[in-house]
């Protein structure tokens, strides 16, 4: 086809219908997208996916934003924007089953009362301007409803706050599991310690519960697990063990399975248990023995966890008083981790500020381990291990420290494990338990009628799925003395934070109750893309202006000392007047502290020179060097079909 045939009625009419049938096709294919992002940040993750394509009933996403109220704010508005955007790509791959409405609640409306109705308030974001909402709601359909008189399920996320951009798409997926599966997650505890209440034979009364149960009974539906349990109850979606000692193999090995099963799996181990040793003003009692163990388990989940080191942190380390009118001194044993010692990337940990341990101790992968290992916590580079035995009933810290020598290694005390792995009993079920039922079925007496016996579950070599585990090294995270005090208010037991153990805690069961298609979506990347070498010439200029005015002010400090020396006379008494060296002294200062000034203007200047610069040459980049790509590809490509034509003439030749 010619150029001149190209541009004539008929190929017109073929290039208009061709561009009508191509939009077509791209209209028709809305979920085909490309992500040529960095960070993938229009893509949803894999685990994301699975969960809105297995959703079980129809759920619409209201996603109330004041479109109309922040025209002026055009940073909300952005925001905005990249959250419909990652809300329509959540639709998008869920198949028709979810559905986005976007509400402008304005005064006084209908869609007002209804952001009202489902907690979803306004608010202020400029000194006396009009209050916005900025939430979302996730809720079951009304013909989805499976009880029409109780309503709809629907959770709700009153405010969607800038700084959680990065786990949007795991907050999104959150509320989601929330209504897909409204009813409330069984926690099995599985514990010896008085967390959930108990006796102090020491004191001789009852104690409370730890505040951290309270805490997870709000959102959570709690049954212990016998100590002696020979399988976990298949209502438990996860199983929280704290501090395991001497279970016996039946019981290890139901903790086995219901984790190849696919249960999830939160434990919290300890070099030392703080918790076990009783106070009186007697003296403390301590018991034989307060390391945790799980024989078996750890190896086959890939864990290391040395139950007779304890880990000791200078940098960490808490400044405690051991006594009245003591002043506070630093404990190498209590560790207050800090934000920057907790993995930012995951869920769990992220957005915290600090988690007080004690005594705690550290873990690690076990070599040759096929399972992930992700670690939450560390510790810094200040460390090092001590024998447990070291920090049993500790009265004067300071002796901790002629022992510590900092091995300059960082330990993972909080770790996610995750990935397929092999039981821990490749021979199937303790023998010792099935020889015991053939000893106790043998000697049943003939005349008594059987008794039904609840069929034991058939034995898994291989887990179904990624298992998905957090592993703590320390219990006493848990107890009140370590992140919360607690007050009484009408009978009421109200918690005053000072510490986000309960937060930390809060969220790993959040996380495992999504299962692992949840648990396996991390941060997603960032939308601001800085200029770093902007921000580097910055820098330079910053420690250059930093150095220039330390010099500045040395010279003053030098200056000022030479005109008290100048203006004192032999006696050392005020003379009172301007002496010609005062004078001379006062002028080369000032000629001095001008020419600082100048090389100050200096560095600034020549800083906006470099950025003016590189933004030129970007410039020229962007405008010019494409074109002349483009020009060179066309003339090689002209180059290229001169010469073809030239050899197909020599060869008709």
């Amino acid at each position: 086809m010619t150029i001149k045939s190209l541009f004539s009625k008929a190929g017109l009419a073929v290039i208009a219908m061709a561009a009508v049938l191509a939009v077509a096709v791209i209209s028709a294919l809305p979920s085909l997208r490309i992500d040529l992002t960095e960070d993938k940040l229009y893509s949803l993750s894999d685990g994301a996916r699975s969960i809105v394509s297995n959703l079980q009933t129809p759920i619409e996403f209201m996603f109330f934003y004041s479109e109309s109220a922040t025209e002026e704010i055009p940073q909300i508005r952005s925001y905005g924007t990249r959250v419909q955007e990652l809300l329509r790509e959540i639709v998008l791959a869920s198949n028709g089953r979810l559905s986005l409405s976007v509400i402008d609640p304005e005064p006084f409306s209908e869609d007002e009362d209804l952001a009202t109705e489902f907690g979803i308030q306004a608010v202020p974001v400029t000194q006396g301007g009009r209050a916005i909402y900025f939430g979302l709601v996730a809720a079951q359909e009304e013909s989805a409803a499976q009880n029409p008189a109780l309503g709809r399920a629907a959770e709700a996320m009153p405010l969607i706050r800038p700084d959680q951009e990065q786990f949007l798409e795991y907050e999104f997926m959150k509320l989601l599991s929330k209504v897909n599966n409204p009813d409330l997650q069984v926690v099995g505890l599985l514990t010896e310690l008085s967390i959930d209440g108990g006796f102090d034979p020491v004191a001789g009364q009852a104690t409370q519960q730890w505040m951290i149960m309270d805490m997870i009974r709000q959102l959570y539906a709690v049954q212990r697990v016998d100590y002696a349990a020979r399988q976990i109850d298949e209502e438990i979606d996860i199983l929280m063990i704290v501090h395991p000692q001497g279970l016996s193999d039946q019981t290890l090995y139901a903790i086995d399975q219901f984790v190849m099963r696919g249960g999830n799996a939160m434990v919290f181990l300890d070099p030392n248990a703080d918790s076990l040793v009783s106070h009186s003003q007697q003296g403390s009692l301590i018991p034989a023995g307060m390391s945790s163990e799980l024989p078996g388990l750890l190896e086959s989940w890939g864990i290391e966890f040395p139950s007779d080191k304890v880990l000791a942190d200078n940098e960490l380390a808490l400044r405690v008083t051991m006594g009245q009118g003591q002043r506070p001194i630093a404990h190498l044993g209590m560790l207050g981790v800090q934000r920057n010692f907790l993995a930012q990337n995951d869920i769990v940990t992220s957005r915290l500020e600090t988690i007080n341990m004690s005594s705690p101790g550290v873990i690690r992968q076990a070599e040759g381990a096929s399972t992930r290992f992700e670690p939450l916590m560390v510790s810094s580079n200040d460390s090092m291990l001590m024998d447990a035995a070291l920090l049993e009933n500790v009265t004067d810290p300071s002796i901790l420290f002629e022992e510590f020598v900092s091995e300059g290694v960082s330990h993972a005390i909080a770790a996610r494990i995750s990935g397929v792995i092999e039981t821990a009993f490749p021979d199937g079920r303790p023998v010792a338990e099935l020889e015991a039922e053939e000893d106790a079925s043998s000697e049943e007496v003939s005349d008594v009628l059987p008794v039904e016996v609840e069929p034991l579950a058939e034995h898994i070599a291989i887990s179904n799925s990624e298992v998905n585990i957090l592993v703590f090294a320390d219990t006493d995270i848990l107890g009140d003395r370590l992140w919360v005090q607690v007050g009484q208010f009408l009978g009421q037991r109200i918690p005053r934070p000072f510490a986000n153990n309960g937060d930390m805690v809060i969220n790993a069961l959040d996380n495992l109750s999504g299962g692992a298609d949840l648990s396996s979506i991390r941060s997603r990347g960032t939308y601001s893309r800085p200029f770093t070498r902007v921000m580097q010439l910055q820098r330079q200029a910053d420690d250059r202006l930093r150095v220039e005015e330390a010099e500045l002010l040395d010279r003053l400090a030098e200056a000022e000392t030479s005109l008290a020396e100048l203006n004192q006379d032999e006696n050392g008494e005020l003379i009172g007047q301007v002496t010609p060296e005062i004078q001379a002294e006062v002028d080369r200062f000032n000629e001095q502290m001008l020419e600082t000034r100048r090389s100050l203007r200096d560095v600034q200047y020549q800083l906006t020179e470099d950025i003016e610069q590189l933004g030129a040459n970007l410039k020229l980049i962007n405008t010019a060097l494409v074109p002349v790509l483009l020009s060179l590809l066309a003339l090689l490509l002209g180059y290229l079909r001169a010469q073809r034509r030239k050899s197909v003439r020599n060869t008709a030749i």
